[in-house]
């Protein structure tokens, strides 16, 4: 395996693939006013094993296309679906951020959790917003400093991994500047990384070295997530994944 699938083993496995919370995606809903609609058209982009798909499925009236780079991701999210009664509501969608091809104007929503710095924030939200309709809600978690000023190794670290991690203040005013009006923001709680994201993560690591014979490359994919785990013990108050919502507004 190269090093992107043995990720992809490592993680595959766990009902999330980042950071979240199923109560969380259910604020998200509230904050975007979508319960209560009908016949909603939602894509939910980075889907992964569908942590946050059976969410939107089961709380709204909506067809959901879940789209992912990796199938192993997509085989687990429609066997999910299956089990718990939602798989007509949901079609998985095999396809990278880079190369989507809904028609413009044609979703009510764009839903993705942890998933957008795959292509950056901005280029996200400058180049998702043809594909909502007026007034069509963006909703995405994303890494965000939660201070102005924080320890130089963490953002050495950070800065490495990810050059766009920004305050909020930063972020919002981006979204405001590619034509959407912001709807609300929260930041993920600890319970939604190290209960439901961490933890998870960890008690894998044991088989996933032993399936992959304790490979140099699988060693090191482990090193660099508990490197991550251990700044997030040491200074996750001074970072975290913010939750922005916002409405496509028209242009001037």
């Amino acid at each position: 395996m190269n090093e992107l699938e043995l990720l992809a083993d490592l993680h595959r496995h766990n009902e999330r693939q980042g950071p979240g919370g199923q109560a969380e995606t259910r604020l998200a809903l509230q904050l975007a006013g979508l319960c209560g609609r009908r016949d909603l058209a939602i894509a939910d982009l980075g889907c992964g094993t569908g942590a946050s798909t059976l969410v939107l499925a089961e709380a709204l009236d909506a067809q959901i296309v879940a789209a992912d780079f990796l199938e192993p991701f997509l085989d687990i999210l429609k066997a999910r679906a299956l089990e718990a009664g939602l798989a007509e509501r949901i079609t998985p969608r095999h396809a990278s951020m880079e190369a989507l091809d809904f028609a413009p104007e044609s979703l009510d929503a764009i839903w993705s959790e942890g998933a957008i710095y795959n292509i950056g924030f901005t280029r996200g939200v400058r180049e998702w917003r043809r594909f909502l309709k007026p007034g069509g809600v963006l909703a995405v978690s994303e890494l965000t400093w939660l201070t102005e000023q924080r320890p130089a190794e963490l953002d050495a670290f950070w800065r490495a991994q990810y050059p766009e991690v920004d305050t909020a203040s930063a972020k919002l005013a981006v979204l405001e500047r590619h034509g959407y009006s912001p709807l609300g923001y929260f930041v993920l709680p600890p319970h939604c990384w190290r209960e439901h994201y961490y933890r998870p993560l960890q008690e894998r690591v044991p088989a996933f070295l032993e399936d992959h014979g304790n490979s140099p490359v699988a060693r090191a994919i482990v090193e660099e997530q508990q490197q991550e785990i251990e700044l997030y013990e040491r200074y996750g108050e001074y970072f975290g994944y913010g939750f922005y919502i916002a409405r496509k507004v028209a242009e001037g």
